[in-house]
């Protein structure tokens, strides 16, 4: 099944389900600010991606800024900050069976339905 990784407060988070239901297919919403993905999940969803772990960072939100910008970090350490601080994942992640895109433009969901 189609997997959102969504955050209900941000717009394009919003366009990106709204692409899923033009769809027609079924997917399901995973508000990952309320739950805890765990660093298996997160691992792999890098992994679908294709992408460096510090490529999943929000880097101009503030506790990025302030705590994690001037160190130099392992990705175990960045996957780890990015669990510790979900606010700091790049969204919407959307995920269908082995590939994932960032929801960034939303035309980048077509790509996988």
């Amino acid at each position: 099944m189609i997997k959102i990784y969504h955050n209900p407060r941000c717009s394009k988070s919003r366009q990106g389900i709204a692409v899923l239901e033009d769809s027609g297919k079924e997917f399901e919403i995973i508000k990952y600010l309320d739950t805890n993905i765990s660093f298996e999940e997160l691992s792999n969803i890098i992994k679908k991606l294709g992408i460096a772990p510090i490529d999943l960072v929000r880097k101009n939100e503030k506790v990025w800024k302030d705590n994690y910008k001037h160190l130099t970090l392992t990705n175990k350490e960045i996957i780890e900050i990015l669990i510790k601080n979900p606010k700091l994942i790049e969204r919407p992640i959307v995920v269908n069976k082995e590939n994932a895109v960032i929801g960034r433009p939303t035309e980048n969901i077509k790509t996988i339905l």
